[in-house]
């Protein structure tokens, strides 16, 4: 597994990354349940759903986006596994590379 103990850049290695990703994504499913848990109550008539149906479903979606790019992580995580006999490529393109830490940069500027 040494593959994941490569500096990607400054001093993040791509372990540290998957782990960051991770750990903030286990952290934003718990704050949308929490919210979703805090909503649901507020709905005693339809009017009230009207309202308050759509941002549980923005909640909803923010976290299936969120365990995509998870899947996405593990899919890297895998193909550098069964990779390992290859160079720096950890299995992925450049192109492939560039774009998961553009959407692991999305991901850590929309967690905050």
């Amino acid at each position: 597994m040494s593959q994941f103990d490569k500096t990607i850049f400054g001093k993040k290695k791509f372990s540290d990354l998957l782990e960051e990703v991770y750990q903030n994504q286990k952290k934003k499913d718990n704050q949308i349940s929490a919210l979703i848990g805090e909503l649901k109550p507020l709905i005693q008539e339809i009017g009230d759903a009207t309202l308050i149906v759509p941002l549980i479903k923005e909640y909803m979606e923010l976290g299936i986006k969120n365990d995509d790019i998870l899947v996405k992580m593990l899919t890297l995580a895998q193909r550098a596994l069964q990779n390992q006999t290859e160079s720096d490529s950890l299995g992925i393109s450049d192109e492939e590379k560039a774009q998961l830490l553009e959407q692991v940069e999305e991901l850590r500027q929309k967690n905050g």
